[in-house]
């Protein structure tokens, strides 16, 4: 019984979108957060994270909402939980 190799189209590398990469400058509001220091949306994203894990933020019984601290608060536009999809939209407003 002979066997036939299957060809696999090879997929191209993924590129960043250069839009995400472009270094953002934090307002005063998400610096406290973030720092100062323009960067780009996806290192605002992980400094986020790492914030909020570092301080236990995330609602223990539904995993996609956040619990917000006095320094999110004042991001989240004074909300005291936002789910990740909404915290995405809030922290958008808070670069230029």
């Amino acid at each position: 019984m002979a066997t036939t190799k299957s060809t696999k189209p090879v997929k191209a590398k993924r590129k960043p979108n250069p839009a995400f990469m472009k270094p953002m400058q934090p307002d005063d509001k998400l610096a406290a957060v973030v720092g100062s220091k323009p960067i780009p949306r996806s290192e605002v994203a992980k400094k986020l994270w790492e914030y909020i894990k570092k301080h236990d933020l995330q609602d223990a019984k539904n995993r996609r909402n956040i619990n917000a601290d006095d320094a999110l608060k004042a991001v989240f536009g004074g909300k005291k939980q936002v789910s990740m999809f909404e915290m995405t939209k809030l922290v958008n407003g808070h670069l230029s």
